[in-house]
């Protein structure tokens, strides 16, 4: 009894020193790990996003190319049958899924920059600058959020990149407001003050300073935003004002599921894409809900 005392104060005392001489990164993947749901869902959004880097040297065909007979049930050949037109599902999935990923990528990381720019200024200087870009931010999120998505797609011409640029410059508000209010409280902080004091530059106390130790929250909100430009994509594409056929999207591929006849007797069409994008929005967040708790400073060991 004695000496198993003796064994558990000995690994205790293990525990908390393996803890204590962990790095940040490490404490922070080992509070991800507790969430199982979001391990799970790293690791099918790897296989996803691997699958669709390689969509040129897996996919069995060309997604343009028409391969088979016209809506063809899914076979030894096709395993996801072909579409209206003869194309290949499989190859089509592949490389919609690129496309899809892309654009939720890039729209987040339009709409984190100019965030984080507007929101360090505001927050930051304060007074007249922080007037201004807060009442701008208060004006833009006024406007309902798909009905400024619909109008600016229907005023520029559908396409990639297009579809990209307004994503991004529609979800910076609430990173703006975000970073604006933890700049608020570092600013005030000691370790600013002195930078301050010092004579540090302005963009040392920023970007050295008053970032690093903003990255967190941002990072989290990015998941929220990476998954609401997925969906985006998905429904601007679905209506026609997103990307446009013959270049292959999970939402332009849901899109023959407005027939009747395609909802209820061809569901290789619009299965696989729509399974596929519940799939990888779920993953994204459940990635992001685990990601809050493993960087919260407040967060038990």
């Amino acid at each position: 009894m004695i000496l198993r005392n003796i064994d558990d104060k000995f690994n205790k005392k293990a525990a908390g020193k393996d803890i204590h001489s962990e790095s940040y990164l490490q404490t922070v993947w080992r509070r991800f790990k507790r969430h199982h749901l979001a391990t799970v869902s790293l690791v099918v959004l790897v296989i996803v996003v691997g699958a669709a880097l390689l969509a040129p040297i897996i996919a069995p065909y060309d997604p343009t190319e028409i391969a088979g007979p016209f809506a063809q049930p899914p076979s030894k050949e096709f395993w996801l049958g072909t579409d209206l037109i003869g194309r290949d599902m499989v190859s089509r999935l592949l490389y919609a899924t690129r496309i899809s990923l892309l654009v939720g990528v890039m729209a987040t990381l339009i709409s984190a920059v100019i965030g984080v720019i507007l929101g360090l200024i505001a927050g930051y200087f304060g007074g007249v600058a922080d007037m201004i870009i807060m009442r701008f931010t208060d004006m833009v999120m006024s406007f309902p959020y798909i009905l400024l998505v619909l109008v600016a797609a229907s005023i520029f011409k559908p396409g990639l990149w297009n579809i990209i640029l307004i994503l991004g410059f529609v979800d910076w508000p609430g990173i703006a407001r975000l970073v604006r209010g933890n700049v608020l409280n570092l600013r005030e902080t000691n370790f600013v003050k002195g930078n301050i004091v010092a004579g540090m530059p302005l963009r040392h106390i920023l970007f050295s300073e008053i970032l690093p130790n903003t990255v967190a929250p941002i990072l989290v909100y990015a998941t929220s935003v990476l998954a609401l430009s997925i969906l985006d994509e998905a429904a601007l594409s679905f209506l026609g004002q997103g990307v446009q056929p013959p270049t292959a999207s999970l939402g332009n591929m849901l899109n023959g599921a407005q027939s009747l006849t395609v909802l209820t007797s061809q569901p290789w069409l619009w299965i696989p894409p729509g399974l596929l994008i519940v799939i990888i929005v779920m993953a994204i967040n459940f990635i992001g809900d685990a990601l809050r708790d493993a960087l919260d400073p407040n967060g038990g060991r």
